[in-house]
């Protein structure tokens, strides 16, 4: 692997750095604008941007956050998790959630969880690599706002 480092994108420009890999995960950011302007809004509720750089691209990028529930614990929920399309299968993706499972160990949580797309067939396979299980089914119901 080259020469890569992980680290928390605080600023604007960081965030903004890591749009058009996180646009491949969540297409409906197609303006950067709106991307920096959802990141720094969350960030205020304890989201964290964290992002792999190799060779000065940004490569790989995970949303993420601290919580706890009486079901899980204190644990390290993972929002958004991605590699660059074209820097698949080269090990970044992995080298980040390595480092999310070490974030967690240091801040005394007993999981590390993440739901994931039932159609991602590729991202169940790396998470099964990586020794992860399948725990729960997340259920969802759309709420329509009132007329």
């Amino acid at each position: 692997m080259t020469n890569s480092r992980i680290a928390i994108a605080t600023m604007p420009e960081q965030i903004q750095r890591c749009h058009l890999v996180m646009r491949e995960l969540r297409p409906v950011f197609q303006e950067a604008e709106q991307f920096v302007e959802r990141v720094l809004r969350q960030q205020k509720e304890g989201y964290l941007l964290a992002f792999l750089e190799s060779d000065g691209d940004v490569c790989a990028v995970a949303g993420y956050r601290f919580l706890e529930s009486l079901f899980s614990g204190k644990f390290l929920y993972v929002d958004d998790l991605v590699t660059r399309e074209s820097d698949r299968s080269r090990g970044f993706g992995g080298e980040l959630l390595d480092w999310l499972i070490e974030q967690a160990r240091e801040q005394g949580c007993e999981n590390l969880e993440l739901d994931s797309g039932v159609q991602r067939f590729d991202a169940h396979r790396f998470y099964f690599s990586k020794r992860m299980s399948i725990s729960s089914y997340h259920f969802r119901i759309k709420i329509e706002p009132k007329e």
